[in-house]
Order: structure tokens, then sequence, then C-alpha cells
């Protein structure tokens, strides 16, 4: 969202990007070219949170004057829809995943038939959709029956990382195995954290926090895995960057727990691929097309041996991980940033008769 808005206040969009403040919220970034707005709600978790949010982000929004409305995924669609509504403005959703189709909800048929019911109502009259890949923009568009365009959450391309300064650091600053992202449900984090007890010499890093934290910590220790396993907490970007950059082997594990996951494009993918770090990655068809291509990841199932099996024979083949490293900077001049923003400008542009 940051990537975003920044682009489209490049362009003298004026914008403002609303969220929550969460109790350990980092403070706000008070550089950035667009305005920023945190709503506290009593609640942070489950369908009180849901309630709540959509209530407060309503109350909020119909005090604002705006041209437009973007809707961020299905959890924000229904206090942004009915503003857009009540205001008769521009209606425009961004789907960052299949949001009925997360493991947290596909097992939760009311909970998943509301959103999907939110969507159905609001989606068709949205002037502009949009999402992370071409899988999820067809599957999308025809449950909701809206044209969804595709902008892919990549990052800018890192300044000073070539094939020649980042091909031969086998040896050299990549002491840990990395993890950017949630701790949530179905993201590999479980096996990931068992396979450490088959790779000698190097730790897992794990950045951020979620559902699963109390829990995954809670394992480390049962597993006695406590000097492999270090769990860093939420990680400002500016920071993240630098240990992405760092790290010997990037992890992207999903299990196949709903329709979302198997179609996901996920944007710490594109991290590692900046940064020339090889990856371990779902074996999902979006990143199997990439691959096919680039050669640039290790796709495995979601299984405790085979991810020990992958992190092993990139630890002990030189020619495997280079080749990767030099692949994924290769591939990260075709997905980055400064492509998509040209792309994003182009359909507001458009939108807006610019």
């Amino acid at each position: 969202m940051q990537r975003i808005c920044s682009s489209l206040a490049a362009v003298n969009y004026d914008v403002e990007l609303v969220g929550r403040n969460l109790p350990n919220s980092k403070p706000l970034n008070i550089n950035y070219n667009f305005k920023q707005t945190r709503l506290t709600c009593k609640f942070n978790k489950g369908k009180l949170f849901y309630l709540e949010y959509n209530i407060r982000l309503f109350l909020y929004l119909l005090k604002q004057y705006s041209t437009a409305f973007c809707a961020i995924d299905l959890d924000t669609l229904l206090a942004v829809g009915l503003v857009s509504v009540i205001k008769q403005k521009t209606l425009i959703f961004d789907s960052h995943e299949h949001f009925t189709e997360v493991p947290e909800v596909t097992n939760r048929k009311v909970t998943q038939w509301i959103w999907n019911n939110i969507g159905k109502i609001f989606i068709p009259s949205a002037k502009l959709c949009y999402t992370v890949g071409q899988q999820l923009a067809s599957i999308l568009g025809e449950v909701y029956g809206n044209k969804f365009e595709v902008i892919m959450n990549v990052p800018a391309l890192v300044d000073g990382v070539d094939e020649v300064s980042k091909v031969d650091a086998f040896e050299v600053n990549n002491s840990y195995i990395f993890y950017q992202g949630a701790l949530n449900e179905s993201r590999g984090l479980e096996q990931a954290i068992l396979a450490m007890h088959q790779v000698e010499n190097l730790q897992l890093w794990l950045a951020g926090e979620g559902d699963l934290s109390e829990q995954l910590r809670e394992l480390v220790i049962k597993e006695k895995l406590q000097n492999k396993v270090i769990f860093l907490g939420f990680i400002k970007p500016e920071n993240l960057k630098t240990l992405t950059m760092n790290a010997k082997i990037g992890l992207n594990l999903l299990a196949p727990n709903g329709l979302s996951y198997y179609y996901s494009l996920a944007n710490k993918y594109f991290d590692y691929m900046q940064a020339g770090v090889p990856c371990i990655c779902a074996n999902f068809p979006e990143y199997i097309a990439i691959n096919n291509k680039y050669n640039c990841s290790e796709l495995v199932d979601c299984n405790i041996d085979l991810i020990a099996k992958s992190i092993n024979e990139l630890l002990q083949n030189k020619t495997l991980y280079d080749t990767l490293k030099f692949n994924s900077l290769k591939a990260s001049k075709n997905f980055n940033w400064s492509l998509e923003e040209q792309k994003l400008i182009g359909l507001y542009n458009h939108l807006f008769n610019k």
C-alpha cells in the first residue's frame, strides 16, 4: 500500500491511506508524500473486530471529501462500498488475495458466505478492480462479474545489487535462512521450524507476527530449537530490506489450503528475487510459471523432509546456489515496481480522464 500510495501521490493524486492502530504498531513514517490515518479499535481480532472496524471506518470516511474511495480486500469493502454509494462517488477495489478462500475463512461457512455476498453486492459496480496475479484476476472476475486488472505486488529494484556483485556472495554475510511476513496458518512455518532439526550450522530467522506467534514460539521450545530459530517480531520496511539482502536462503512456503494461497504471488517472493537470495518456494501455479521461464527458485511441497532436503542442497551445491542467485537477479529486471507503477498510474489516469 505504501508503494501504491506513493506512486499515485507522485503524479499529483491527493491520497490518504487509512488503517488501524494496534497496541504494538510502529510509529507512522512521516516522510511519505501521502496522508496517513489510523483508527483505534477496542477489539483487535475476531468477528467483533471486523464489525467495529467497518463501523469506525464508515463513520470516518463519511466525513471525508473524496473523488473516489478504494477498498483493500473484502474486509474493508462494506464500509468503503456504503460510503461510495451514499456519497455517489467512484468505488475502486484492490484485492490482495482471494479473501473468501484464505485458510482462516474456508472452514467457516457462515463467515465465508457473509464476505462473499458483500463482494457480490459492491464489486460489480466498482469502476476499477485490480489484483496481484493473472490467475486471481480471472477467478475474481468470474466470481464477482467485473474485470480485474493485474498490478503485481513487487518491490523496486534494489540499488547496488547486480549479477556480478551478488553472484559470488556464497560464503559472505549469509548466516541465516529468512522468512518475512505474517506468522499465520498454512504458511509452512511449522514445517520449516521442524525441518531445522535436519539443518546444521544455520539459523532460521522469522520476521513478523501473526495468529500463530505464540503457538510457534511454544513449538520451538518444545522441540528445543531455541538456538536455531529466532523470532524477530515486527520489522520496519527499511530494516527488512537489509535483512533480506543478507539472508542465505528465503522461504515462501504454503500449504494448499484454500484457493487464495494456491493462486498467490506473495510480495516476499519478489523481495527475495530483487535481493538475489535463492528462494525455497511453494510448488503452486504462478510460481511454476515464473520458474519455468527463469529457473530462479527451488519449488517444493509443504513437507518437513522436502524442505530440509532443499535447504541442505542449496547449502552444499554452490553451482546450484549461484545459478539461482544469478537467475533471480536477471528475473528481477522484469518483476519490479518501476514497471508495475506505470500500469497502475495508467489505470487511474484512464479512470479519471487525466
